[in-house]
């Protein structure tokens, strides 16, 4: 059995060459190694990069761990690379995705009725950038799609799984117009913000 400084090691060999996020699954996998050793090996690591101060951090996404730099470093980064526009998502996109985020899954009537008004198109372009997915579909009548973020949708926000989102007080009662201006989209936009300058 390899130590942990080994198997520690061969982590960031493997996140750094992997570019996506690595599971604890695949990773232990390769490193026949339980998935509870080898979470307390990212842990470790993640709690080592923090206190070292150094400019690249580990970001759990989903039960999966990736190498990202340090925000505060955004600066020297942009300096250094030829800027890239990202792309903001509209007002119309921040909206849907808000409330398909705190009420999955749910079908394309029930973020219409939120609304008030069809959501069709602006469903279709979240799935286009990978944020939205059908989870399956409703057992009332139609058998209507059900809604769902996926993975890429927590790793664009920084969150590590759905109990990261910021609750919003009243968002079971988003009937009205009044209500749907509680702030879902704005906080995602805020969340959309940060975590576009920790990626740069």
């Amino acid at each position: 059995m390899a130590s942990r400084k080994k198997m520690k090691s061969a982590l960031e060999s493997m996140m750094f060459v992997w570019g996506e996020p690595l599971s604890i699954r695949d990773a232990a996998e390769v490193l026949e190694e339980d998935k509870k050793v080898v979470r307390e090996l990212f842990e470790e690591l993640q709690a080592e990069y923090e206190s070292e101060g150094r400019g690249i951090r580990l970001r759990e996404i989903d039960g999966a761990f990736q190498f990202v730099t340090l925000a505060d470093n955004e600066f020297y980064i942009s300096r250094l690379c030829t800027p890239v526009k990202i792309k903001r998502l509209s007002q119309a996109a921040l909206e849907v995705l808000a409330i398909i985020a705190y009420k999955q899954p749910v079908t394309r009537a029930e973020i219409d009725s939120i609304r008030g008004i069809k959501s069709e198109r602006v469903i279709e372009n979240l799935m286009a950038k990978e944020l939205v997915c059908v989870k399956g579909r409703s057992e009332g009548i139609g058998r209507p799609l059900l809604y769902g973020t996926t993975k890429e949708f927590l790793l664009k926000f920084g969150f590590a799984s759905l109990r990261d989102l910021p609750e919003i007080e009243g968002f079971e009662n988003m009937n009205a117009q009044e209500d749907r201006e509680v702030g879902l989209h704005e906080q995602l936009l805020i969340d959309w913000d940060e975590a576009k300058d920790e990626d740069q």
